[in-house]
């Protein structure tokens, strides 16, 4: 089984290991997985990528019970995505099984998986950043009683989310019996229950859409730019990816990735952070259609990025903590953390300088209509907010190695080298 998962792209390889490499002594083997390059988590995937991981999933678990296996469990983490694509980094997951013992992990793909995914679709896109919060998964009461009540006609949610966390409920309210509980019946599934579990499990989550509209829509396209402007743009930024050198790259604020596509081209792995959830969506399609696999798409706002959480707040890693690019780009940006979030700009710069030893940044004046947009409804208290505040705050962490200004444009791009 392992071969042809492995050889499908599946499953990350593993190689064999020695037994004294263990944790404890009571191991009899050890295997030692390939490393992914970027570990990412489900509260900064796309809605689109949480469904290809869900699907995943339960391919996985087709595959095992096809061999007399099962997966034993189905979070969300066992998932990660490489090459444009979604794959299972823990080999261990897979156990032998009985053909006619329930899946013990439906709870929790119901969980990791059916109901954010439904959230996203019904409610609110931004709903999957609830898995920060319930890092085992959405609590199916909770999900249930967030839905509308048209998500009961799907014969799909109601089987595997209302009437699921129903059973929960009755059972958590059960009262003992007198004299001490009673032997509990072992549950048996026939195999043939077994595929239709699964089979009406794939088709449900298949069914869930989620399609950019609205403000969601719009923002991908929001430009200020001529054509001349974004040439020009282009070709500095080009040149700068060439002279900057290193392998990997975070591109923040990416939007629909049209500079992380440059980046990729240029050689490096990329990145691709953006707080707005329909340009990641519409970033990742892009890269899991024709777009190029050095690129990750992920959602996240600069402003307030994933912290370290779960338990003694390493258990999942903060943003921060999971890589060391060789350049970080932040083009359209930084006016909108020093204006829309009123950071200054030396705590910009520091944060960048935390990140990596080269940068490529773009500084949009006042007089630019995306800068006025943001002040349109705000009191102007950003005196330092202008070319000469931005060389002097950036200043204390960067040398600058170039400075471009953009034809056509107010705008002015930088090439930076930490101190």
């Amino acid at each position: 089984m392992y071969g042809p998962l492995v050889r499908d792209r599946l499953v990350v390889e593993h190689e064999d290991a020695p037994v004294d490499a263990a944790v404890g002594s009571d191991a009899v083997a050890v295997i030692r997985p390939r490393r992914i390059g970027f570990i990412s988590y489900p509260y900064e995937w796309s809605f689109g990528q949480l469904k290809e991981a869900a699907l995943l999933t339960l391919d996985l678990q087709s595959r095992a019970l096809d061999v007399g296996m099962r997966l034993k469990d189905a979070s969300a983490y066992n998932i990660q995505f490489e090459s444009g694509r979604s794959i299972l980094i823990d080999s261990l997951s897979f156990e032998v099984a009985e053909a006619t013992e329930p899946w013990p992990a439906y709870r929790q793909f119901c969980e990791h998986f059916l109901a954010p995914l439904t959230l996203m679709a019904y409610r609110d896109v931004r709903c999957g950043l609830m898995l920060r919060d319930f890092i085992d998964g959405i609590p199916l009461d909770l999900a249930a009683s967030l839905l509308p009540g048209r998500t009961r006609l799907n014969f799909g949610l109601l089987s595997h989310l209302h009437a699921h966390a129903g059973a929960q409920r009755r059972a958590a309210n059960q009262q003992p019996t007198p004299g001490g509980d009673a032997p509990k019946r072992e549950r048996r599934v026939s195999a043939t229950g077994q595929r239709a579990l699964l089979d009406s499990l794939r088709r449900t989550v298949a069914g869930l859409k989620w399609e950019p509209s609205g403000h969601w829509a719009g923002y991908a396209t929001t430009t200020s730019y001529s054509d001349a402007a974004t040439e020009s743009k282009g070709e500095i930024v080009r040149e700068m990816l060439a002279a900057a050198g290193g392998s990997s790259a975070w591109d923040l604020g990416a939007n629909t990735g049209v500079y992380s596509a440059m980046a990729a081209d240029a050689g490096y792995r990329v990145v691709a952070w953006d707080q707005d959830a329909g340009s990641v969506e519409a970033h990742w399609r892009r890269v899991r259609g024709d777009g190029n696999p050095a690129i990750l798409p992920l959602v996240l706002d600069l402003s307030n990025p994933s912290p370290g959480i779960g338990w003694g707040l390493v258990e999942r890693a903060s943003f921060l903590e999971r890589g060391t690019p060789d350049l970080v780009m932040a083009l359209a940006l930084v006016h909108h953390l020093a204006i829309g979030n009123n950071v200054p700009l030396t705590a910009v710069s520091r944060l960048f300088a935390r990140m990596a030893p080269h940068a490529i940044v773009e500084f949009v004046p006042k007089e630019d209509p995306m800068t006025r947009r943001l002040l349109a409804t705000r009191r102007d208290i950003f005196e330092h907010y202008t070319l000469d505040g931005f060389r002097v705050a950036f200043g204390q962490d960067w040398e600058t190695v170039r400075e471009e200004p953009v034809t056509d444009s107010p705008r002015t791009l930088f090439l930076l080298r930490g101190r």
